[in-house]
């Protein structure tokens, strides 16, 4: 079973949105259905993210349900990362009580979508109001519309690792760029002077603007002034 997590909090922009907004609603219109959709999981939430703007879809953008334990088909195909394919609902005994019956929806097909990482984005998925058993060729679209929202979602999380990693080194520079220029230090205690006039003790002031850290020691000649009579360093 693949991991089962929230989304990472990635922003997927309008653009994206309308492509897979023009998806679903190409699927709705080929295969003559009155829904098909994009989930995500939000939280232990699953939620319509994307709604074919098709007749008698029941369903809208942001409805959502508690995703394990509701009896969704979705939750099926989260769980088991598999294809779901419940031709009439009516007549499967597995099935015959599951909340989206209730809309009318008694058909469904449905297939995951997942994260570059395992972690499961959603699933996208095709219901209808009477009996369906959807074609092989109905199938491999929907995979195929699968696939290509997979390299999406790929692509934005491959720009979000990036912005990370440029955000840390564009930190890194800066704390270079504040330790390599002049530091006002006070010539008999060793404090430094930052921007704001505050003088602060050296270590502090390195701590706080670098990733050093101090391991405190005694070099020969304090040993000598500090322990006379002790031979540290013989």
């Amino acid at each position: 079973m693949k991991k089962i997590e929230p989304n990472p909090q990635i922003e997927i922009s309008e653009q994206m949105l309308r492509k897979w907004q023009n998806m679903v609603d190409i699927l709705a219109k080929l295969i003559n259905i009155p829904a098909a959709l994009i989930m995500r999981i939000t939280k232990s939430d699953i939620e319509v993210f994307v709604s074919s703007q098709s007749d008698g879809n029941p369903y809208r953008p942001g409805d959502s349900e508690c995703l394990f334990g509701s009896g969704l088909y979705c939750e099926t195909v989260i769980n088991s990362t598999k294809k779901l394919l419940i031709p009439n609902a009516l007549v499967d005994e597995n099935w015959d009580t599951n909340p989206d019956i209730k809309l009318d929806m008694i058909s469904y097909l449905g297939f995951p979508i997942l994260w570059p990482d395992g972690t499961v984005f959603g699933t996208i998925c095709v219901l209808d109001s009477k009996p369906n058993a959807y074609s092989t060729t109905y199938e491999d679209l929907i995979k195929n519309f699968r696939d290509i929202i997979q390299s999406h979602i790929e692509l934005i999380y491959m720009n979000s690792q990036l912005n990370e990693k440029n955000k840390a080194f564009s930190d890194y520079i800066n704390e270079i760029k504040t330790l390599r220029g002049l530091l006002p230090i006070c010539a008999s205690c060793k404090r430094i002077r930052e921007s704001k006039g505050r003088w602060t003790e050296i270590e502090a002031y390195i701590y706080k603007n670098s990733e050093v850290q101090f391991s405190h020691s005694i070099c020969p000649e304090c040993s000598k002034e500090l322990y006379p009579d002790e031979d540290i360093y013989d």
